[in-house]
């Protein structure tokens, strides 16, 4: 099983990823705490808050 990492742009959680499928991003980092699930990003007032328009697992907190 791969490790999860996010993305440092847009804080998506992926698993084999070389891009960010969220924002096209490069850099990932495997020191991140907490998520959130984002399933109707239109309808949540926290996917406007953190900006993002896709549905998908984020990270709350990045590291290094």
């Amino acid at each position: 099983m791969a490790k999860e990492k996010a993305c440092r742009t847009c804080r998506m959680v992926v698993e084999d990823a070389v891009e960010c499928p969220n924002c096209g991003g490069a850099a990932f980092t495997t020191f991140w705490r907490g998520y959130v699930v984002i399933i109707d990003p239109e309808k949540s007032e926290i996917a406007k808050k953190m900006g993002t328009t896709k549905p998908g697992k984020f990270a709350l907190r990045l590291s290094r």
